[in-house]
């Protein structure tokens, strides 16, 4: 068995999972309107982390997420050499060196935890939390490694912003994903850190099962999905498959759902055509804006949560169907007992990755 637990998130909602938990809980968003911070000095609303300030933001963010997370285990593991730490980001510290955005967060953190190895960053666009699980369970599967430490963080840069006000896919307003008036995107910034390991006594709080998942790219267009939604299709399938898993096991699925018009869609086709529509679905980017190479792990944690907590969160930004497929969207935070949760992701390059939790 793969085990995932030790769950942290650092967010415009807090420093920890536990806080994040009772923000997200109560329904409140970290979204809030940024005065001036447009490419032509409009204001525009974000999910940014207020007490994140001055240069290496991207740095302070992966060690403050990494630090919270070691005092969540058994601390020997971190400088052992059968550990090894995986960063998921899009853009890392692009705003400090355009040239090599990676390295020296990377040197900082084998120093700062004494690390036996330096960290290896797995970057495809917004599936990259998503596929830097994945991959540490595939470590551990394989023997490569015993504990995989994952941290996926990224910033809601003035580049990041630039370039998707570019292509005219930032919302107005907090983003709805899936909703009747949803217009785009709103960026967020955050870091969600988890470890993943074959060994259950490491962990201090009971974890949870990691059933690692797949990937599959549809090849459809360097920013836009699939119309069919074939790559999403296709990397669930060969999931549920690989893991012996069928679609009626599913209690919940954490999707994407970006608030575009053509990823909304896209997924409603998937889900549908794969009779997984009726199952409770949601997505949290009203709460963290999109987070990119961060959003697959910090949705992955607050998942987590959603199976300790016993509860079905609320889609914020939700209010009518905007998408010609039937979604069984969560309007109202309910109870549940949630044992398997399915989480997907979709990113730019056509990429498409999923992955299961199951409660022990």
């Amino acid at each position: 068995m793969i085990y995932i637990g030790a769950e942290v998130i650092v967010s415009p909602l807090g420093d920890n999972a536990e806080d994040n938990w009772q923000a997200i809980s109560a329904n409140r968003s970290g979204i809030a309107l940024v005065p001036s911070a447009g490419f032509n000095g409009e204001d525009i609303h974000l999910a940014r982390i207020a007490a994140l300030n001055g240069s290496l933001r991207f740095q302070q963010l992966v060690v403050k997420a990494l630090s919270t997370l070691v005092a969540k285990i058994d601390a020997s593991i971190v400088s052992s050499d059968r550990t090894m730490v995986l960063i998921s980001s899009t853009k890392g510290a692009l705003d400090d060196n355009i040239n090599d955005q990676f390295s020296e967060t990377n040197v900082a953190v084998q120093q700062q935890l004494g690390l036996a190895h330096l960290p290896m960053v797995i970057s495809n666009a917004c599936i990259s939390g998503v596929l830097a699980l994945n991959a540490a369970g595939n470590m551990i599967k394989n023997g490569q490694f015993e504990h995989v430490i994952v941290v996926g963080c990224d910033l809601a840069s003035d580049f990041v912003l630039y370039g998707f006000q570019s292509l005219f896919a930032v919302s107005d307003k907090p983003c709805a994903p899936f909703d009747a008036a949803r217009n785009g995107i709103t960026l967020g910034e955050g870091s969600g850190a988890v470890l993943v390991s074959g060994t259950k006594s490491v962990f201090k709080d009971p974890p949870l099962e990691l059933l690692t998942g797949t990937s599959a790219n549809d090849a459809n267009h360097i920013s836009g999905p699939s119309r069919t939604g074939e790559g999403l299709v296709r990397s669930v399938l060969k999931t549920l498959r690989y893991n012996d898993v069928s679609g009626d096991e599913i209690d919940f699925i954490s999707a994407h759902g970006t608030g575009t018009i053509f990823n909304d869609e896209m997924e409603s086709i998937a889900f549908d055509s794969m009779n997984l529509s009726h199952i409770p679905l949601n997505s949290l980017k009203g709460y963290y804006g999109h987070t990119l190479g961060a959003a697959g792990v910090i949705e992955t944690t607050v998942s987590m949560q959603m199976i300790r907590n016993g509860m079905l969160l609320e889609s914020l930004g939700y209010l009518n169907n905007g998408v010609s497929r039937p979604l069984n969207i969560i309007t109202k935070n309910t109870r549940a007992s949630l044992k398997t949760v399915l989480k997907t992701a979709s990113g730019f390059g056509g990429g498409n990755a999923s992955l299961l939790i199951r409660k022990i």
